[in-house]
């Protein structure tokens, strides 16, 4: 009889164990195909530098549906920052003091490119796409 409740219990242990690794493996994949409300990073890429230096690790801008958000990590002065269609539709264009940040909201579906133009000359620019 000691053996029957052992041999019962040791079952239970074992597929609790597996129904906890189904749903959590379930629940990776759910996340995995759903890349709605995360927040997606631009690549900057330097498109002219009058200082030689490299500033595109102060300047974050991430995506998250229609709305871009931009952190300044140091300050870089007055930095111009330009939000326009591939097509070269401006969708916005404001000038920010760093370090702040910024959120700009992108109406339509589309592809874009936001450029950031630094007090001293340098230029940064990065391509994004909104899905609905």
């Amino acid at each position: 009889m000691y053996k029957l409740v052992e041999m019962m219990l040791m079952l239970c242990f074992i597929l609790s164990g597996a129904l906890c690794y189904a749903h959590d493996e379930a629940k990776m994949t759910r996340l995995e195909n759903k890349n709605e409300g995360h927040p997606v990073s631009i690549d900057l890429t330097e498109t002219t530098g009058a200082s030689g230096l490299d500033r595109s690790i102060s300047i974050l801008p991430t995506l998250d549906g229609h709305i871009l958000s931009v952190v300044f990590n140091e300050n870089m002065g007055q930095v111009s920052v330009l939000v326009a269609t591939t097509s070269g539709a401006t969708v916005e264009s404001l000038s920010v003091p760093t370090p702040n940040g910024i959120q700009v909201y992108i109406p339509n579906a589309g592809n874009y490119i936001v450029t950031f133009s630094l007090s001293n000359g340098d230029v940064y620019a990065g391509e994004f796409m909104v899905t609905n």
